[in-house]
């Protein structure tokens, strides 16, 4: 079964545009579970430019109280700062179900590659063995084209399959462009032993084609189309149709 997990940033960013409390974070993470999401996911940056540690603190009790799973996202190699302890000592102090080590910097917009992983693989090595050892699932970001049984051999649960491409060729009407190549990956992935998540510009519109076609999807991430759609239709009515949309693409 593939689970839903929320991605709230686009709420901190909403709130950090004016400053103080509102819109708040946790009150529609909590509506998005009371809705039927199956966990919460954040990706704190140094800069903190939507999601803050405090944040990262009071989600971390949020999903306990409803016991369910919570994803931190991060770069493992960004060095603390004010404000931001560092993604270990983040995971250290929350203990998230699942920890997903992405390869972003302070420049970039937004995550839109996943690991070298021939390149990365001894640094990555150290950091899954480290937040393994925090009891934490470790996944890595990667491209549809990624070496696997490098990923494998990071010692890694599970990778991210980054959709960004997928859902560019989805909007320019030709998905069959990216789908053979995000289906090999992903069915490698589990014969390398490894679970399969995905996530990055995927709706409601590109969701299903995508869970249809790509095998082995345990887990999508989605913030930023669900909240723009949200604003619309409101949290509960869109996670509802989130969830709908995945038991549609599985049936």
């Amino acid at each position: 079964m593939t689970v839903l997990s929320v991605n709230v940033n686009k709420i901190a960013v909403l709130r950090n545009s004016r400053g103080g409390r509102d819109p708040d974070v946790v009150a529609a993470a909590r509506a998005c579970l009371d809705a039927g999401a199956h966990g919460i996911t954040v990706h704190p940056r140094p800069d903190a430019r939507h999601i803050r540690a405090d944040d990262v603190y009071a989600l971390a009790e949020l999903t306990r109280e409803y016991a369910v799973e919570f994803n931190v996202e991060g770069n493992p190699f960004a060095p603390p700062r004010a404000g931001y302890p560092g993604f270990h000592a983040l995971c250290a102090e929350t203990r998230p179900a699942q920890a997903t080590l992405v390869p972003d910097g302070d420049g970039q917009l937004t995550s839109d590659h996943g690991f070298d992983f021939a390149r990365d693989l001894d640094r990555l090595r150290a950091q899954v063995s480290a937040l393994k050892g925090l009891g934490c699932r470790v996944a890595l970001f990667a491209d549809a084209d990624a070496d696997i049984n490098a990923a494998a051999a990071s010692g890694a649960d599970r990778i991210e399959l980054y959709t960004g491409p997928y859902a560019d060729a989805f909007a320019a009407g030709n998905p069959e462009s990216q789908l053979p190549v995000f289906a090999r990956t992903a069915r490698s992935a589990a014969a390398h032993g490894l679970g399969v998540n995905a996530g990055h510009d995927l709706s409601q519109t590109n969701l299903g084609q995508f869970l249809h076609e790509v095998p082995e999807v345990l887990e999508v991430s989605i913030g930023h189309a669900l909240i723009g759609e949200a604003l619309y239709a409101g949290l509960d009515a869109t996670v509802k149709r989130y969830l709908a949309v995945i038991a549609a693409a599985r049936r």
